[in-house]
């Protein structure tokens, strides 16, 4: 997305064959989303392993690490004595806020900033780490539709932001009908995507994401019932973690297949 406003992008990653992927799906995708969003500026687009060369002269950092504090807050410790002091360093996090992040010196620029996937969904959740500067929001809000996103304001921190509350209330319920004997994970999926038009149902975007990350979410909230996390509990000690482990809900080694 913010390669369509002209300029320059660096996408900064230790490992080169990140780079061979993002460079393949850039070049798949940009044309058309300069179309979508209406520009002819495609923006010069720079791949190193350097964190000083890539964030030297910016004026946003997003970091997009795996979901790991012990990984995240020493690289944001790195990036507030690389980057300008006025540039806004941002965590894509939807698991963490960011007021977890406590290696930065000027808290008052870092933010949450989470997009979302395909591209045609543009929004993007911004969330004050507490000490934010309310500048520091002002002005995204008002930059990222240059650029194509949709900004919507989080008005007090919340983990999983907004849409990802929400959308953690739906597989809950979906969980709860299962574990009930309801309804098998493919017929829910089924009926969701019919009535909704959704591209895919709970179950097959919990495989995608990983039952290890959707348990770590409910173990971060308050009242959640005991029934949806049991179930998951009983899923990840069998080792069906989801896409990645090639069974979940889904038997990703026989395709089409459903638990």
């Amino acid at each position: 997305m913010f390669a369509t406003g002209g300029g320059t992008v660096r996408v900064c990653d230790l490992d080169a064959t990140q780079f061979e992927q993002a460079a393949a799906f850039i070049e798949e995708q940009l044309q058309a989303v300069l179309e979508q969003v209406g520009s002819s500026t495609p923006a010069t687009v720079e791949f190193t392993d350097s964190m000083a060369e890539a964030v030297g002269d910016a004026w946003l950092v997003v970091e997009s690490l795996p979901e790991r504090l012990d990984i995240k807050i020493p690289v944001f410790g790195h990036l507030d004595r690389l980057a300008p002091d006025d540039a806004i360093l941002a965590t894509n996090s939807s698991s963490h806020p960011s007021s977890r992040i406590d290696e930065v010196g000027a808290p008052e620029r870092v933010v949450n900033m989470h997009f979302f996937m395909p591209l045609t969904s543009t929004a993007c959740e911004l969330m004050s780490c507490g000490k934010t500067d309310p500048a520091v929001i002002d002005r995204l809000m008002e930059a990222l539709p240059q650029f194509g996103l949709t900004p919507f304001r989080v008005h007090g921190e919340s983990m999983g932001f907004i849409q990802n509350r929400i959308w953690a209330a739906i597989k809950r319920e979906a969980l709860m009908v299962l574990d009930e004997g309801v309804a098998s994970p493919a017929d829910i999926d089924r009926l969701y995507t019919m009535v909704l038009g959704a591209r895919r149902g709970p179950f097959r975007a919990m495989d995608n994401v990983g039952l290890d990350i959707e348990e770590n979410y409910a173990a971060h909230r308050d009242g959640i019932p005991e029934g949806p996390r049991a179930l998951l509990r009983r899923y990840i000690a069998d080792g069906r973690l989801g896409v990645k482990s090639g069974r979940g809900f889904y038997d990703y080694e026989t395709p089409g297949s459903a638990s």
